[in-house]
């Protein structure tokens, strides 16, 4: 008998080696690097016998004679759903949607399936659940049950060869952990499986042009789990988050070849299932009558779209040698730097204070817009202070005391506007050429401007 080949693969971030080691040299983790057995033979032949292989060869032509006809897209039920993935689902397309335990990536898969399975044929592939049990929690969120065909299935070869009877043009795979693949010796849910199942379905996706949904587990810090080259196989990965006293959901794109990343969509869990929110920034905007100091409003670009996100501030005495800083939604190194250049170019030394930033509604700014907006909460906290109700402000900080622009700034304004914002701190260059409304708007080109308007 030949040999099984065996290489050691590191789980996040997908190098291979030839023995194993403590370390991973790429990403320098530890302890990530697992055995994987591979089958060259088996896998070549499965690839003979399904036709593959052939329908990769094909004539080379240039650039210019590509068709560029629009892909056509199937609407999910979901218009933020429909945003997320750049404008519906693509047909042959395998999208990954990841997500914590009880995030509600199963009850929105399902609610979407009830939805489509009245206009195409759909299956739903459950492995870790019974049929039982789909079944209940439909009837419970009154979803019709009708049309969705259900399949209990986790070996991968059996679900291809069901799928190729049944012909659906959307099908859901719950959970790409617990599926296997006959040629891979390994256990459900190790690096080889999860790969080689994930590998098998992406490509039974193309030939059959069946859009696949495939469920990932996450990790304990928030990380997709299995290898990193599932994230790589797949068309589209999205990331639904939420906390668990929280109602609200986020679903994040973050990577998509059909359609922009970073898209946000905002759902809301309810009895019912899950309901979309059309206006997220006014979930986030829920302020209280008080006008409290270190409390600011800021405007942040999500995907296609402005968002206004509450920003605070603490800033209070410390009994510590080092003072604590902590900053929950945005990054830690960039309030370091912030407090650098306002005691350089603000003169305002907060050396001896403890410094908490917190971004209301449990949204991750990524993005340097929200500088200006943490400097300011920071100084109205600092002088007890409160800042104008209806104010908002967006711009990045340079480390020399500059404002400097950001994109997309008169729509940022315009959203602003239209949630009764008639103020607005905004850096010189993003200075809009007409007026928005009866906003007044207050362009600054350095932080000591700005500070001296507030």
């Amino acid at each position: 008998m030949a040999r099984n080949k065996v290489a050691f693969v590191c789980s996040e971030c997908g190098a291979e080696f030839a023995r194993w080691q403590g370390q991973c040299t790429e990403c320098k983790e530890w302890n990530t690097i697992s055995e994987v057995r591979l089958g060259p033979a088996a896998v070549s032949k499965g690839a003979r016998q399904s036709g593959y292989a052939g329908e990769l060869s094909g004539k080379v032509q240039t650039l210019s004679e590509v068709s560029l006809a629009d892909l056509p897209r199937l609407g999910s039920g979901f218009s933020e759903l429909d945003r997320v993935l750049g404008g519906g689902i693509v047909p042959g397309s395998a999208i990954l949607i990841g997500g914590h335990p009880g995030a509600g990536k199963s009850t929105l898969l399902l609610q979407t399936m009830c939805a489509l399975a009245a206009r195409m044929p759909t299956l739903y592939v459950t492995g870790e659940e019974s049929l039982q049990q789909v079944a209940m929690r439909a009837n419970r969120l009154h979803l019709p049950t009708d049309k969705l065909r259900i399949l209990s299935e986790t070996s991968v070869e059996q679900i291809c060869h069901l799928a190729a009877q049944e012909k659906p043009a959307i099908m859901v795979i719950d959970s790409i952990q617990v599926m296997h693949v006959a040629d891979v010796s390994s256990a459900p849910g190790s690096v080889s499986q999860v790969r080689e199942a994930a590998a098998q379905l992406t490509r039974f996706a193309k030939q059959q042009q069946v859009a696949i949904f495939m469920v990932g587990h996450v990790t304990k810090d928030g990380t997709l789990a299995g290898p990193k080259v599932l994230e790589h196989c797949v068309d589209c990965s999205l990331l639904l988050e939420g906390a668990s006293d929280s109602r609200f959901r986020t679903l994040r794109c973050q990577k998509n070849r059909f359609g922009a990343v970073n898209e946000l969509g905002v759902f809301a869990m309810t009895g019912q299932g899950m309901r979309e929110v059309s206006n997220p920034s006014a979930i986030f905007l829920n302020r209280g009558e008080a006008n409290n100091p270190g409390s600011v409003v800021m405007v942040v670009w999500e995907g296609t779209r402005p968002l206004l996100v509450e920003l605070q501030a603490l800033v209070d005495g410390s009994p510590l040698a080092n003072p604590r800083r902590l900053a929950v939604g945005t990054e830690h190194n960039r309030l370091a730097l912030l407090l650098a250049v306002l005691h350089r170019h603000g003169g305002i030394q907060m050396a001896d204070q403890d410094v908490f930033i917190n971004v209301v509604g449990g949204v991750k700014v990524e993005e340097t817009s929200a500088d200006l907006a943490l400097v300011l909460a920071m100084v109205s906290s600092f002088r007890d202070r409160p800042l104008p109700q209806d104010l908002i402000t967006f711009g990045e900080v340079g480390l020399s005391g500059e404002i400097r622009p950001v994109p997309s700034g008169l729509e940022r304004l315009q959203e602003a506007a239209k949630h009764g914002f008639r103020r607005a701190i905004i850096p010189h260059a993003n200075r809009p050429k007409q007026g928005v409304g009866d906003m007044e708007i207050l362009p600054v080109r350095t932080l000591a401007e700005a500070l001296e308007l507030i």
